[in-house]
């Protein structure tokens, strides 16, 4: 397409930012769509999943593109160290393909978020995400929107992220590690919310896994003649006035050229560290913005699954990149009045926590338990800006605030008790091993900095709409939309609300009439 006059411009080419591309196009073709990523592509097709490179020199490549000017590959380290026993608390360390917020090692301290870490690439974090796409349970869905309009659209979020719970239907044991969850628990689970496969995002395929990044989102637009994905390509403000979005202010990472673009609707789908940030040096500042910062309390632990539960025909050595179908990843559902955790069993290949120094007499004989609890929110969780402290791109710096309340704790203390339950029934914790209480900012699912609210009375940034309060025609969309405490996996509701969003955006653009592409739309009275 390249040109510099577009209908929507999208910041952002993760999750959010293409499942915006995606059904903006799919309702209005002619639409002119330009999306620009501040990092640079790393895999072809565009957005695949770094979990599909078998090659593990491309994999190492991809990785270390995307972790921003840290080139360095990251060793595989277990966060293990929580007592003063084992010589104090290591300082934290980044996931490959992906880069801490404080430099490439933090440390490990109680309050503040030294793990909160980002990927800066064509994908997002949608490269390298678990694809862990669980359902929400009461007290998780945004409260602002009629449940059953959520869960329409979180149904449509599952069929463009392409989730199943069969891709490790096959598995050799899996449904031996479900009943001795299940029998552990014993009846506390209440109906639809039991023991169960993981809902993921991937497709099999000939017996392979294919892991859905944004390659597969996107799909086909670009065929279409009317989308364009600009590689390093940083915003650096969004051009508004008379409170209306018209365009924005690019630089090419490449060759630091600066120009503008004139956009009808500016769509920023950043991360819940960038949308604010790029607000805030827009000056649209609304007073919620970069408040209510909200993270999972999350622990994690490692059982050795009893010698009989292990099938004897998986008594063999694993094929080097290959993930193999043994007990695959289960679930244990957030249940707010029963259950009020949200539990991952996974075997060791599959876990996205590196578990290293480990002796694994059996493959899938060691299984990870990562279990994610629900933060109380509060205002002063933020991340917040100074017009005077600025980045290398000229950028305010984002300065995180962020406490564990005596709530919060109680929740970690009763995670790390959930965890010495499941792993007895498994057949016990690996020796040496506790469970081990992650750094605030573990879980990558950062949320609440630009949250949506029903009205503007200064504790939202976002209409229902995902519609910035007091500047039209400029949207946000990502996980820091999400208004509610979860302790599930937030991507996939973040999808459905980009949904919502989209097809808004649509109806609205065409409900105006103008000379360009948008004319050909009449007014969509339903968008789906």
């Amino acid at each position: 397409m390249t040109r510099n006059d577009v209908d929507v411009l999208i910041v952002g080419s993760g999750p959010i930012g293409s499942t915006f591309a995606r059904t903006i196009s799919d309702l209005a073709p002619t639409l002119r769509i330009l999306m620009v990523e501040g990092g640079p592509q790393i895999t072809d097709p565009p957005g695949r999943h770094v979990k599909t490179l078998s090659d593990p020199a491309q994999l190492d490549q991809a990785q270390i593109a995307s972790q921003g000017a840290n080139s360095n590959k990251y060793e595989m380290r277990t966060p293990t160290a929580n007592t003063a026993a084992e010589g104090g608390r290591p300082p934290v360390v980044a996931r490959p393909g992906t880069y801490l917020l404080g430099g490439e090692e933090v440390e490990f301290t109680d309050d503040g978020m030294p793990a909160a870490a980002m990927s800066t690439n064509v994908g997002g974090m949608g490269a390298h995400w678990t694809c862990a796409c669980p359902t929400l349970g009461d007290g998780e869905r945004p409260d602002v929107l009629p449940r059953a309009e959520f869960d329409a659209l979180f149904a449509d979020a599952w069929r463009l992220l392409q989730v199943t719970q069969s891709a490790f239907e096959s598995t050799s044991f899996g449904g031996a590690i479900r009943a001795s969850l299940a029998q552990t628990l014993g009846d506390i689970l209440p109906e639809g919310r039991g023991v169960q496969a993981m809902p993921l995002a991937v497709s099999v395929r000939d017996g392979n896994r294919y892991w859905t990044g944004t390659d597969i989102i996107l799909d086909s637009i670009a065929e279409r003649g009317h989308f364009e994905l600009r590689a390093e390509t940083l915003l650096l403000r969004v051009l508004h006035e008379d409170g209306n979005a018209r365009g924005a202010r690019l630089r090419d990472r490449r060759t630091g050229e600066e120009y503008e673009v004139s956009a009808r609707v500016v769509v920023i789908a950043a991360d819940s560290f960038r949308t604010p940030q790029l607000l805030f040096a827009s000056g649209v500042r609304p007073p919620a913005l970069g408040r209510y910062l909200n993270d999972h309390p999350q622990a994690i632990g490692l059982a050795r699954v009893r010698d009989e539960m292990i099938p004897p025909e998986v008594r063999a050595h694993r094929v080097p990149g290959q993930l193999d179908g043994l007990s695959g990843v289960n679930w244990i559902p957030y249940s707010r009045d029963e259950f009020p955790y949200h539990v991952q069993v996974m075997q060791l290949d599959a876990s996205p926590v590196p578990l290293d120094g480990l002796d694994e007499p059996v493959p899938g004989s060691l299984v990870g338990i990562g279990i994610f609890g629900c933060k109380e929110l509060q205002a002063d969780d933020r991340v917040a800006f100074d017009e005077h402290d600025l980045d290398a791109d000229g950028l305010p710096v984002p300065r995180i605030h962020y406490t564990l309340t005596a709530a919060d704790r109680a929740t970690l203390e009763g995670m790390v008790r959930t965890i010495d339950k499941l792993a007895a029934g498994l057949g016990g914790l690996v020796a040496g091993r506790p469970p081990v209480i992650l750094p605030s900012g573990s879980s990558l699912h950062y949320m609440g900095t630009t949250r949506m609210g029903a009205t503007d009375d200064g504790t939202s940034v976002c209409d229902t709409n995902s519609a910035v309060w007091g500047t039209r025609n400029l949207y946000v969309g990502g996980n820091g939309v999400i208004p509610t405490p979860t302790a599930g996996n937030p991507t996939a509701a973040s999808v459905a609300l980009a949904i919502r969003s989209a097809r808004h955006i649509v109806t609205e653009l065409a409900s105006r009439g103008s000379d360009t592409a948008t004319a050909e739309h009449p007014a969509l009275s339903d968008c789906r």
